[in-house]
């Protein structure tokens, strides 16, 4: 069970046992103060008596009325103004019988105190009051003077005292039904809670499944960027240096070179897929920074390819996180592949710059050139993992690529990513 249903629950309990209070008060008064009226004789004999057990059973008549009415009934002002004054008059009446009827006129105090309302609580006390101050003065005798005196103090006295009572009641109701909007409020809070919390659990699991998906997806994209930028790349080369073997087998020398360059490559080939498969860094930076690594690759393509290409390296060289050097190099081989394929050029120029925040790698041929647009526009960019490839893995970094290039012009290809230092050992 919650804390607000507990305290709901408690609160409720302690009300109906102040309403068992309040109802079975005037009962027992009534009952006691009569079996004392019955063991004592009354100055006008049996007549007087039996008067006095006829008001005593309206007495309790018009008590049994109040606690069977209905609900509604007990909530409406004017029945209950009415039921208050008739209660009042037979206490009048019966301490002018007998005095110590007194005792039972205090019921008055609680009637008012529960169920008048404003203004008329406070008339119901002095009422009561004024009828108690009779019994304390043995009857009322208003032809004496000295009486009459004696009542009003009595009566301001008790008028004074019963407000008092009347106004604390009605400070500890106003605090009760404060504390009953509050616990329906926090049972609502409570409620939207637990709700926020089990939508907020949903979305949890759907981001978890989305970002397993989407790790999925990532990996899947980086295995097929490895394999073109190693397997496929390196296995096209082999294809090239075949074919042209193939077309020269005339000259032996010339044939030997082509075949000894595509066992090369195949080797090379074979170790560049071992090490995606292991998600190992590349063999070339293993052994070497990425200044040697890139030189290194351009030094085999231009040997392969029979194109110069020169790497210059400015800024200050450092070593950087594994997936900056990773993306450089990539960039580095699709780029002198792109060139080999399509450029038509005589001459590269590879430019590694190591500034502050980026470092950017410049590929620049003196090729046969496109029109990016065109390209954009059939889809020749983006639809294989040349360019695209180079793009998602830059922008994976939260780099940049440029493509500039025109018919006849060459192509420059730049590369910037985040300056992502090595992490320290600790």
């Amino acid at each position: 069970m919650s804390i607000e249903a507990e305290l709901r629950e408690e609160t409720d309990r302690w009300e109906r046992r102040e309403r068992l209070v309040y109802r079975a008060i005037p009962v027992v008064l009534l009952v006691l103060i009569t079996g004392i009226t019955l063991m004592q004789p009354l100055d006008g004999g049996e007549v007087d008596r039996a008067t006095t057990l006829v008001v005593v059973a309206a007495a309790a008549t018009w008590l049994a009325l109040l606690y069977v009415a209905p609900e509604r009934w007990r909530a409406r002002q004017s029945l209950m103004i009415a039921h208050f004054v008739v209660l009042m008059a037979i206490s009048a009446l019966l301490i002018s019988l007998a005095p110590w009827y007194g005792s039972f006129a205090f019921v008055g105090y609680l009637h008012a105190a529960v169920y008048l309302r404003g203004v008329w609580r406070y008339l119901g006390v002095g009422a009561t009051a004024m009828i108690m101050a009779g019994s304390y003065l043995g009857g009322y005798r208003f032809d004496e003077a000295e009486f009459v005196w004696a009542w009003l103090v009595l009566s301001l006295i008790g008028g004074g005292i019963g407000g008092v009572f009347v106004y604390f009641t009605a400070l500890s109701e106003r605090r009760n039904q404060q504390q009953r909007r509050a616990m329906v409020e926090l049972h609502a809070a409570n409620q939207r809670l637990e709700d926020a919390l089990a939508e907020n659990a949903g979305l949890h699991a759907q981001l978890l499944k989305q970002a397993r998906e989407a790790g999925v997806l990532d990996e899947r994209q980086r295995m097929a960027r490895e394999i073109h930028d190693t397997l496929a790349q390196s296995l096209a080369g082999v294809l090239t240096q075949l074919q042209a073997a193939e077309q020269t087998l005339g000259g032996t020398s010339t044939a030997q070179r082509h075949v000894e360059t595509a066992v090369e490559m195949a080797r090379t080939s074979l170790a560049e897929a071992r090490r995606t498969v292991h998600a190992v860094e590349p063999e070339l930076l293993a052994h070497a920074r990425l200044p040697d690594a890139i030189s290194d690759v351009a030094g085999r393509w231009s040997e392969a390819n029979r194109i110069d290409a020169v790497l210059t390296t400015t800024g200050d060289p450092r070593p950087m996180h594994a997936e900056v050097e990773v993306t450089l190099l990539r960039t580095a081989q699709e780029a002198l592949a792109n060139v080999a394929k399509h450029a038509d050029a005589e001459q590269v120029r590879l430019t590694l710059s190591y500034m502050p925040d980026v470092v950017t790698l410049d590929v620049r041929d003196d090729g046969v050139g496109f029109d990016p647009d065109a390209k954009r526009e059939t889809g020749a960019v983006s639809g294989g993992f040349g360019l695209a490839g180079m793009r998602q893995r830059v922008q994976r970094l939260a780099g940049s690529l440029a493509i500039e290039s025109e018919q006849g012009e060459g192509t420059a290809i730049s590369a910037s990513v985040p300056a992502i230092p090595v992490r320290s050992e600790t």
